[in-house]
């Protein structure tokens, strides 16, 4: 019984990631599935890919190949050290694999496969190779995510032809946007990505981003907004029609306010189910130019009548 080289089967090194492994399977798969390649030794290749992912999908498994790896070179035999128990290693495994010819020598006697039973059996054609999960942004207003709201997009997605060649299609998806969504959180389209093989389709992940808006901004949930005021209306107090998300609604500007004083509307943030958001109001005390010789002298009124410094 020989020793094989699982990295050297998936084309990786020793110390790729587990998403490096699982790339790389999922693409040796495609292209060596005995229904798409008819090349002499593809069902051979396809198979030793499988075996090859199938130890090293698990972190458990992959340690204990490692840990012969290390001493081992091609074509030395395999002789389990004292003390190896493949059964009570992996005895309580949720993994399901074949012991009826599918897997080599090597790969029973290391891990015991004898004592699994199959779940996909490759002699009746029913592996099957989940599609890969494809990530996009998906642009929104803020209005879109305050109020919920659906969109129409277009995706070019790959899928297999009728030759089993690979070819990109425009696909077309009806999309929920959920009330209270924020950026960077993600929905998922089960299903929407990319082709399986002879499996499910992978998920698309859309990543939420915000359009820029005229007037606010966001902070998580929390909507900000810059309100301009007159010197009359901060000083007397005033109410004044504030833009919100929702529409316009009365705000109360106390008396004596000044340029930088905040001032909160409940509930007029971005608000989910479970999570609510508000909307904040920064007052900017905006003066006007004295255009007029009435307006200047009221100017000057208010200066002889106010003994306020503003740097004191």
């Amino acid at each position: 019984m020989k020793y094989k080289d699982y990295y050297q089967a998936l084309g990786c090194t020793k110390d790729a990631s587990q998403d490096e492994i699982k790339r790389a399977y999922r693409r040796l798969a495609r292209k060596y599935h005995p229904d798409v390649n008819k090349e002499s030794n593809a069902e051979d290749r396809f198979k030793e890919i499988g075996e090859a992912y199938e130890v090293l999908r698990d972190p458990e498994k992959r340690k204990a190949y490692d840990r012969f790896g290390n001493n081992w070179k091609e074509g030395q035999d395999f002789h389990p050290p004292p003390g190896w128990d493949t059964e009570s290693s992996f005895r309580n495994s949720q993994q399901n694999f074949s012991g009826s010819g599918d897997f080599s020598d090597f790969f029973e006697s290391l891990f015991g496969a004898s004592r699994f039973q199959t779940r996909t059996g490759y002699g009746n054609r029913s592996f099957m190779v989940k599609g890969e999960d494809i990530h996009a942004k998906l642009a929104i207003s803020l209005e879109d995510s305050y109020n919920g709201s659906r969109r129409t997009i277009t995706l070019n997605r790959t899928a297999i032809d009728q030759g089993g060649q690979p070819i990109t299609q425009p696909h077309s998806l009806d999309v929920a946007i959920p009330k209270g969504i924020i950026q960077g959180q993600q929905i998922r389209l089960e299903g929407q990505g990319s082709p399986g093989m002879q499996g499910h389709n992978g998920d698309l992940f859309l990543e939420i981003v915000f359009i820029e808006h005229p007037i606010f901004t966001v902070q998580n949930r929390n909507i900000l907004l810059t309100l301009p005021v007159t010197p009359w209306e901060a000083a007397l107090g005033s109410t004044i029609k504030v833009p919100t998300l929702g529409g316009p609604v009365d705000l109360k500007v106390p008396e004596n306010s000044q340029t930088g004083k905040k001032l909160r509307l409940k509930g007029r943030g971005l608000c989910s189910k479970s999570q609510k958001g508000d909307q904040f109001v920064t007052l900017s005390i905006m003066t006007p130019p004295a255009k007029t010789a009435s307006q200047k002298a009221l100017y000057d009124t208010m200066a002889k009548s106010f003994s306020f410094n503003p740097r004191n």
